[in-house]
């Protein structure tokens, strides 16, 4: 078959698939894609590019690109785009939905076993070995963020700016995200070498004549879908409540997640449990290690959070029909951003892909994201091997007391064999966590 007649499908695309083909191609996808948005990015580029020829290396990479420079789960993005790019608009959100809902399907059935089956000796030895493991799965996202995106001094000195900004004077996450842009985006111009950007031209290509009416009519509709779930449960609950106050939180996430899950784990942790009370830093550390079991963007941690305050927070509804609300909100509002952000920037996609002070932009948020992850493995490190932390504050500084003594030994053991699993016999994700959870079954079957 040939060129599809999608608005900006490029020469390069030589074969079209139908419509059926490709549904049954994204579903696959999707209740395959394990393994974070390094794998999930994988599999896509195994099965489009290399296996059934859809779309050819350069022009992947371009939209690769386009989504790297989007806040939001990029895997999700990256199917979204090309699924526009194939089958236009209905392609892309046949695309988008089946990446993210059999993980959310899946997401939801753990939430419900964990608020149900909590107790049991099987469920929660499984969550402790999980919580091990978490640890260690964060800081391997660390090392992989930072060896792609410190390559020079300024980007390791802003990597370690927004660690102290957000460990020691709680800057919020959204802060440090248009801080950093803001210093890419200047710094490019003139020395574009300092963020690691090479000497490309950057040239700019033609742009389309309709773009900027593409984009307002698919940003206008879809910041209409975006808020009409929050707009119904403010009308017809209250907008204090816990669905309004979650619609709105998720939201705002949503626009500010430039680095995926890990880099947001630190300032949702921040806000969910210091600040709205949802849930403790523990159980946020549990549904880190449940989403890491999911197929589908890991951002989907977002589901679980959703879940637990809903459940807490129930009237005027049954508790797990506010659960379920609340899960259902926190996804919607989570993942309809990025098919806003797809359908309404697509015409513009080469501007931005050869826009050398977007790209600056992009490198220094980059570097800032490593930071932030930093900032969350020492978080949650504190939180899950110490048993006594203690915040203590000094004018604007914020830190962490340690009570050294109250540190689990059985933990650290756990995280210590979790570590060499990862990192000295190289074994996958999956299998790291699927062996911790054993462990940690095997341990509280035997009174640990």
């Amino acid at each position: 078959m040939t060129v599809p007649t999608t608005p900006g499908a490029a020469e390069t695309l030589a074969v079209s698939p139908s419509f059926s083909e490709a549904f049954r191609v994204w579903l696959k996808i999707g209740c395959m894609s394990f393994g974070g948005p390094a794998g999930q990015i994988a599999l896509m580029h195994r099965v489009l590019v290399e296996e059934k020829k859809w779309i050819d290396e350069a022009r992947f990479l371009h939209a690769l690109n386009y989504c790297m420079l989007l806040p939001g789960p990029e895997a999700t993005q990256l199917a979204a785009y090309i699924g526009w790019l194939l089958h236009g608009t209905a392609g892309g959100l046949v695309a988008g939905l089946l990446f993210v809902v059999p993980g959310a399907l899946v997401m939801l059935a753990l939430s419900f076993a964990y608020v149900l089956a909590r107790g049991i000796p099987l469920v929660d030895g499984a969550l402790y070995g999980i919580k091990a493991a978490v640890i260690v799965i964060v800081v391997e996202a660390l090392i992989r963020i930072g060896r792609r995106s410190l390559k020079t001094a300024l980007l390791r000195a802003l990597a370690l700016a927004a660690f102290v900004s957000i460990f020691l004077f709680e800057l919020p996450f959204p802060a440090i995200v248009v801080a950093a842009g803001l210093v890419g985006y200047l710094v490019a111009q003139r020395a574009p070498a300092r963020l690691g950007l090479g000497p490309e031209a950057f040239a700019r290509s033609q742009p389309r004549r309709d773009r900027w009416r593409i984009a307002a009519r698919a940003a206008g509709l879809g910041l209409a879908v975006w808020s009409v779930p929050v707009a119904l449960a403010a009308l017809l609950l209250g907008p204090g409540h816990v669905l309004v106050q979650i619609g709105l939180f998720f939201s705002k996430l949503a626009t500010v997640s430039f680095g995926g899950a890990y880099a947001l784990m630190a300032y949702m942790a921040q806000q969910t449990v210091e600040t709205y009370g949802w849930l403790a830093a523990s159980e946020m550390v549990d549904g880190l290690g449940l989403a890491e079991t999911t197929p589908g963007p890991l951002i989907l941690v977002t589901q679980f959070v959703g879940f637990l305050a809903a459940h807490r927070a129930a009237a005027p509804f049954d508790p797990l029909v506010a659960a379920v609300l609340g899960a259902a909100m926190t996804a919607w509002v989570t993942f309809t951003p990025s098919f806003v952000f797809i359908f309404a920037g697509a015409p513009f996609i080469e501007d931005l892909r050869n826009n050398r002070r977007l790209a600056g932009a992009l490198a220094a948020i980059t570097a800032a994201v490593a930071g932030v992850i930093l900032n969350l493995a020492v978080w949650f490190a504190l939180h899950v091997l110490v048993r006594q932390v203690t915040e203590e504050r000094l004018g604007p500084l914020r830190w962490f007391a340690v009570d050294v003594a109250s540190l689990d030994l059985t933990t650290a053991a756990l995280t210590l064999i979790a570590a060499v699993l990862a990192f000295r016999l190289h074994v996958g994700l999956i299998g790291t966590i699927g062996i911790m959870a054993g462990l940690g079954i095997a341990l509280r079957l035997a009174g640990f």
